[in-house]
């Protein structure tokens, strides 16, 4: 007979128990079709030193995308019971042009993750940030800066690890850029939302 060994045995199965992750899938579960995500993990992003995970989620009209680990999947590791991890978590809305999300999309949302934690600068809702050229990286987009928002249909959510609040990632040309320096960043994405609810990044506008 086989001698279990209880101690990895439990260990693996923390391992595979992800509280904050499930909540996350959970909340998104609510707002997009039943569907299994496209997701990208560990082993196909760049890099150790950001985010864990990223999951691209169809609707009708565009990509829900939202990341994994800048709250807190696993264990609860942060000295705050109140709040997990960084607090939040990143989305971002484009429209669903192809088969996939477009892959600056995906990249973008992998350097925002690796600057918080090498910053340790956690970004907020009226955040702006000028990344110094086109969030594509193309010469051709107008869109050469970026807002913060509370997600418009995920909001916060409690986690077994604390509170996570989602912040969607809006593209923004330099002439808003402009304006929310003169007024503020939720004045200028108030006036975009009229026209996009959601606060859907269109690279063609």
């Amino acid at each position: 007979m086989t001698e279990v060994d209880t101690d990895q045995q439990d260990e693996d199965e923390d391992e595979d128990e992800a509280p904050g992750w499930d909540a996350i899938e959970a909340a998104v579960a609510r707002i997009v079709p039943p569907q299994q995500p496209l997701h990208w993990g560990t082993d196909t992003l760049p890099g150790q030193d950001g985010i864990y995970g990223l999951s691209a989620y169809r609707t009708s009209s565009h990509w829900l995308l939202v990341t994994f680990g800048l709250s807190e999947l696993f264990g609860k590791d942060s000295d705050d019971p109140e709040v997990s991890g960084w607090g939040f978590e990143l989305t971002m809305r484009v429209p669903a042009t192809d088969e996939q999300p477009p892959p600056w999309a995906l990249r973008l949302l992998q350097q925002l993750g690796r600057y918080v934690f090498s910053a340790g600068r956690p970004f907020a809702g009226g955040h702006r940030m000028d990344p110094g050229g086109p969030i594509t990286g193309a010469p051709d987009s107008r869109l050469t800066a970026l807002a913060f928002a509370r997600d418009p249909e995920l909001g916060t959510i409690d986690t077994p690890n604390g509170q996570v609040e989602f912040l969607t990632v809006v593209g923004m040309t330099a002439d808003e850029l402009a304006r929310m320096k003169e007024t503020s960043t939720d004045q200028v994405l108030g006036e975009f939302a009229i026209a996009s609810p959601l606060l859907v990044t269109d690279v063609r506008r």
